[in-house]
């Protein structure tokens, strides 16, 4: 497999419907895991490390230079091979376990979000559902030609802590219009927090998750 990873197995003997946790900045797989056993057990979960390593711990999807101009730069050399990366790694996962490769969810917080986003828009045939926790839009990692993708079996849930400091909710709040200039299904959220998920933004995404697979 194309990156590390650790799972769930589903109840379900085949055909489970398949969710894939990508994680923040600085974190690694074991951080959303911890959503796994409050998930429904017909769900097959895995949760993946990002392929680059920090100093002196975790993991990145892509390098982010603080020091930059304007505050952050991204390095979408790097984001960009992680989208392409995470796409092929669904199709590993989705050859090698019994899951229904027509019912795969993407759960992303902060930079996973950015990635589960890039992907979805990027691969729509890949992909069912989208849960974006405290994260944005990167157009810079986007094909050109969104237009001529079809991305009506496509259904996001959005959710941003109306206080975060690391990732500024305007950000997030240019999502819902992006989303619906696609004609893309999808449901926006905040919550008064910061950069995290607080347990009322974990019950809804749960529920809306229950009605989706």
């Amino acid at each position: 497999m194309s990156l590390h990873y650790i799972s769930r197995p589903s109840s379900l003997k085949e055909n489970a419907p398949l969710l894939i946790m990508f994680h923040g900045y600085g974190s690694d797989e074991n951080d959303l895991f911890s959503f796994a056993s409050e998930l429904p057990e017909e769900l097959f979960i895995i949760s993946v490390r990002a392929p680059y390593a920090m100093q002196p711990y975790g993991y990145a999807w892509y390098n982010i230079n603080f020091e930059a101009e304007s505050g952050k730069w991204n390095d979408n050399v790097q984001a960009a091979a992680s989208r392409d990366l995470i796409a092929k790694f669904i199709d590993e996962v989705c050859n090698t376990y019994p899951v229904d490769a027509n019912n795969v969810t993407l759960l992303g917080f902060s930079q996973g979000t950015i990635l589960s986003y890039a992907v979805a828009l990027t691969y729509p045939e890949k992909v069912k559902n989208i849960i974006a926790l405290s994260g944005y839009i990167n157009k810079d990692i986007l094909p050109d030609n969104l237009q001529i993708k079809d991305y009506t079996h496509l259904d996001f849930y959005c959710s941003h802590g109306s206080v975060d400091q690391v990732i500024p909710v305007d950000w997030a709040r240019q999502t819902p219009n992006f989303l619906k200039a696609l004609n893309i299904k999808h449901q926006y959220s905040e919550f008064p927090v910061g950069h995290g998920v607080a347990p009322q933004n974990f019950h809804e995404l749960r529920d809306w998750l229950k009605s989706r697979i």
